[in-house]
């Protein structure tokens, strides 16, 4: 799995606290620097084979079709790329016009996530998003025009202007719109962001953790109901449709990330890149990597595996915690899993499988945490 981040926005959007620069000052050599990465970091993935690739932010569909192309590229000249590898763009709905739309169509990229997030005008003036409603609307039709299937769409919930009907109405038009996947996240208040700012001068009301964890049960039923699969917390798809960079993530398969503040996992190590456009061009430039490295403990390794695991429709394994972290590892977090499943947030399967029950789902973060090996 290959992850590119790419650290550009047309503008900050109020909640977010990724890394990326509204200057495309130096978009060229940054996407330079990211094609030297690709090279100095190809030995970093033992398996050569690369199954999805994926393009996040950052806003990646500010790039032009043919920068795109020149990353797929680079990453051929050092890996094998399947024949049937997912490549996913993520893409703010502003950048999908109709040339662009044509561009893309004659590239590798076969799968949109599309950053809807609300289909209201009011919601997306809230957040400062650089699309309006009309976008919003009119980009999935167009991209689905232009004859692409495998597309994804975000929608947030959880935030002061989001009446229950008003969210329900949101996820109708993914269903009318026959959108495969969806993915839906609560509002968070990240600190340092606008919202921070405008929640702490009393600008907007707080969030409600009472109105997002009502608003997540109604995403869970509403689109249960339409035939999705929850197949991870925040993520619903129609059978087959499950996307296959993400679902690898959550499995715990090794993938690079290029790019400013991209992470890398190879089971053994975490490495992350400094979030810093200039700092990222200086160490390319004399050929060092911009990056930190963890090496990971068997608890590090075990936290990992459960924090990412619960949160998916597949599970936590036993059998796998007792083969690859041992017999005291395995009594360890069943003892820990009792509790949660006589209070009803944990179910165990006949195959004795861990998931989370609808009512876990909401305190997932606070589950996974109790279960964790801490020193």
């Amino acid at each position: 799995m290959i992850y590119f981040h790419i650290p550009f926005c047309k503008q900050a959007c109020h909640y977010c606290d990724f890394h990326f620069s509204t200057s495309l000052q130096y978009k060229k050599e940054v996407l330079a620097a990211m094609k030297k990465e690709i090279a100095l970091r190809a030995a970093y993935l033992e398996d050569k084979q690369v199954s999805s690739i994926y393009f996040g932010g950052g806003t990646p569909s500010i790039l032009e079709a043919d920068e795109i192309m020149e990353l797929i590229d680079q990453v051929s000249q050092y890996f094998e790329i399947d024949n049937q590898a997912e490549i996913t763009l993520e893409a703010n709905p502003d950048d999908l016009d109709k040339n662009k739309v044509h561009a893309l169509r004659q590239t590798p990229v076969n799968r949109f996530s599309i950053g809807i997030q609300s289909f209201y005008e009011e919601d997306l003036r809230w957040m400062n998003r650089a699309h309006n409603a009309e976008e919003a609307l009119s980009s999935i039709k167009r991209v689905q025009d232009a004859g692409f299937e495998n597309i994804t769409c975000d929608l947030i919930y959880g935030f002061p202007l989001l009446t229950d009907q008003k969210w329900k109405n949101n996820m109708q038009q993914l269903i009318d719109l026959q959108v495969p996947h969806i993915s839906s996240y609560s509002m968070t208040v990240e600190r340092k962001t606008a919202l921070d700012h405008m929640i702490n001068k009393g600008k907007t009301p707080p969030l409600n953790e009472e109105q997002s964890a009502e608003q997540m049960l109604l995403l869970i039923g509403t689109l249960t109901n339409e035939c999705y699969e929850q197949y991870e917390i925040s993520n619903f798809a129609k059978p087959g449709k499950y996307a296959i960079h993400n679902s690898n993530y959550w499995k715990g398969k090794p993938y690079l990330g290029i790019g400013p503040s991209a992470h890398s996992f190879n089971k053994i190590s975490r490495s992350w890149n400094l979030a810093n456009n200039a700092l990222y061009l200086k160490s390319l430039a004399v050929n060092n990597l911009p990056l930190e490295t963890e090496i990971l403990s068997k608890k590090d390794r075990f936290n990992e595996y459960i924090m990412t695991s619960l949160r998916t429709k597949w599970g936590v394994d036993p059998a796998y915690v007792k083969n690859n972290f041992g017999t005291e590892y395995l009594n360890d977090l069943m003892g820990q899993v009792k509790d949660f499943q006589q209070a009803g947030h944990i179910l165990v399967s006949p195959e004795k499988i861990i998931t989370l029950s609808p009512t876990g789902k909401l305190l997932a973060d606070q589950i996974a945490s109790e279960l964790f090996i801490v020193d």
